[in-house]
């Protein structure tokens, strides 16, 4: 993930931005139905040969590593789908090679994302066969996510509830009696320039129970808002080759996520990621420990195989 890297970050402030009175009462209105709580922890893909031997067993051929990665893992930054929709087969394969209790998180088609009015219709829906096609995953699917343009500023905010309404249209999936959840993630610098400009964005996405993306980067600090706007919390981090900083980010994202999870939150889906992927399982293991002291929160996340690949990881 290139987006936001610096080339070096000693000057960072990795401090998390103060906690959003607009998440608190999205929370507290949804914890008026109580239910099961859950972390989910997952990386960017499964077809890393450099994990055989950490988190894969020394002898995993590539066709299992899926069903390695779902033994360790709970979810999943499913990042294919945003080039090309996987046919029928190969998610039936992908849904029968994981647990029950594991959940894909797929990116939308890069063709609706990246248009410049969000794939509006057309001869051919691609929002309708993008869906159609993520129904697949039954109720092993947890919230697709879409990862709008740079250019995607806010005022373009009305083709962004357009598309919304036309997702709500073509995604109801009869499994969870409601519409494939969504998540959105936005990064023109006009969101975050104003607080007004994010709690807009809110407001739209609270109105049609659609999530927020918030990505941890060092680079562009405004994109780690606070702002939640339906009881999941979809968390996209980006570490910096297991600096000792990973770790105390960790930390402070455990408290935050702790505090969410008390007031109501429901799901929680944290992604790790580390240059070219290779150390994400190691961020993954932190901060699996660390949830444990989250109380009433059902999560599991990856064991090493072998000792870390740094030896940061022992100092915390």
């Amino acid at each position: 993930m290139k987006f936001g890297k610096l080339p070096s970050i000693e000057n960072v402030d990795f401090t998390l931005p103060p906690n959003s009175s607009g998440t608190d009462t999205v929370l507290k209105n949804s914890n008026k139905n109580n239910g099961e709580k859950t972390l989910y922890i997952g990386a960017t893909g499964w077809g890393m040969k450099e994990w055989v031997g950490t988190i894969y067993p020394k002898n995993a051929k590539p066709k299992d590593f899926l069903a390695h990665y779902a033994r360790q893992f709970n979810t999943i930054e499913l990042n294919s789908t945003h080039y090309g929709i996987p046919n029928e087969l190969t998610i039936r394969k992908w849904h029968g090679q994981v647990s029950e209790d594991f959940r894909f998180c797929p990116k939308v088609l890069q063709r609706i994302s990246h248009s410049r009015e969000l794939s509006p219709d057309g001869p051919v829906n691609q929002i309708k066969q993008f869906c159609e096609a993520m129904m697949g995953f039954k109720v092993k699917l947890g919230p697709c996510f879409i990862q709008l343009p740079p250019y995607f500023s806010v005022d373009r905010l009305p083709v962004l509830a357009e598309f919304i309404q036309r997702w709500n249209d073509y995604s109801y999936m009869p499994q969870i009696g409601q519409p494939i959840p969504l998540a959105v993630e936005v990064r023109h610098e006009s969101w975050f320039e104003d607080p007004e400009h994010l709690e807009s964005l809110a407001q739209v996405l609270e109105f049609h129970h659609i999530s927020t993306v918030i990505t941890d980067v060092a680079g562009r600090r405004d994109v780690c808002h606070a702002r939640l706007t339906t009881n999941d919390a979809v968390i996209r981090f980006v570490g910096n080759g297991l600096h000792r900083t990973d770790y105390t980010r960790i930390d402070a994202w455990a408290e935050r996520l702790n505090r969410w999870f008390n007031i109501g939150l429901k799901n929680a889906y944290f992604f790790t990621h580390e240059p070219d992927n290779i150390l994400a399982p190691e961020l993954a293991v932190y901060l699996a420990q660390k949830a444990t002291a989250i109380n009433g929160v059902k999560t599991r996340g990856p064991k090493l195989l072998e000792e870390p690949r740094d030896s940061q990881m022992s100092l915390f």
